[in-house]
């Protein structure tokens, strides 16, 4: 049986860590990556760099015109299907560099299952355009511009693609042994790839739900009522996070886990919050 070391952060209670799961060792994130990378977009609008409803082709002229904005990949609202075409399932994104998603560009209008603004569908596929759109218009990689426009003016330094080896906590797999984690560092990295210790994860949701550092928080967090949140999850880990109206907030991270048993652990730690309160 697969071990699953927790980690819970709140308002309200001191950090709750699981076996082996360390604040200070550095955990994939998943798709709490694309909190980041729409923060990245309203912060270049904000700085004139672009324009939410700016067209993809604006900044990726291989891309046909399908009327797919950066506002539609932001909000899941593209069009475009969750996955890019023919992953593997055993390691889905080992094979989608820069160079697949750049053979992708010229038939958008093909992949796309619907008209642009007509329905939410959730797309990995949407926000590895989006990252590579925000690194045209800003005129570098991914990460510098994460770093320039969200991380440093956040005072966050735990976060990156490619943390040390030895600070990172994989999943224990088999008799123990580590896991390999997905190959998340190519054109997928600004849907899913980032890594950050648990403590530097929870900052980033204080600092831009609860402390308003960088203003109205991107649209890439999901709502219901009081509770803006978003999750994320990779074969061997998820991810939840999420501050209410009145301040209180909760990040829990897990390995191992069902991502659905992760989102409800993390509702439960708002509800008891509350209940503390």
């Amino acid at each position: 049986m697969r071990r699953t070391p927790t980690c819970v952060l709140s308002d309200a209670a001191p950090p709750d860590v699981g076996d082996g799961h360390a604040l200070d060792r550095f955990v994939e994130i998943g798709s709490l990556t694309k909190v980041v990378t729409g923060t990245a977009l309203t912060r270049m609008a904000a700085a004139g760099v672009l324009e939410l409803d700016d067209p993809v082709e604006r900044w990726l002229p291989a891309a046909p015109g399908t009327g797919i904005t950066l506002r539609h990949l932001a909000q899941h609202t593209s069009g475009l299907p969750r996955l890019p075409p023919r992953v593997s399932r055993r390691d889905p994104y080992a094979e989608f560099d820069r160079p697949a998603l750049h053979r992708l560009l010229h038939r958008l209008d093909a992949i796309a299952t619907r008209p642009a603004g007509r329905q939410e569908e959730y797309s990995n596929l949407g926000y590895a355009v989006l990252g590579e759109a925000l690194s045209a218009a800003a005129g570098t990689g991914y990460e510098e511009l994460v770093t320039e426009y969200v991380l440093r003016p956040l005072d966050l330094a735990e976060v990156t693609a490619h943390p040390d080896p030895s600070r990172r906590l994989p999943a224990p797999g088999l008799f123990g042994w580590p896991r390999r984690p997905w190959t998340m560092h190519g054109a997928i990295l600004p849907a899913g790839g980032l890594w950050a210790t648990p403590r530097a994860a929870a900052d980033l949701v204080v600092r831009l739900l609860v402390e308003r550092r960088l203003g109205e928080p991107a649209p890439t967090w999901q709502t219901a009522g009081p509770l803006r949140w978003h999750n994320g999850a990779t074969r061997d880990a998820s991810v939840f996070a999420g501050a209410l109206d009145d301040g209180r907030w909760v990040l829990i991270h897990r390995l191992n886990a069902a991502p659905d048993d992760t989102d409800r652990a993390g509702i439960e730690a708002l509800k008891r919050s509350r209940a503390a309160s």
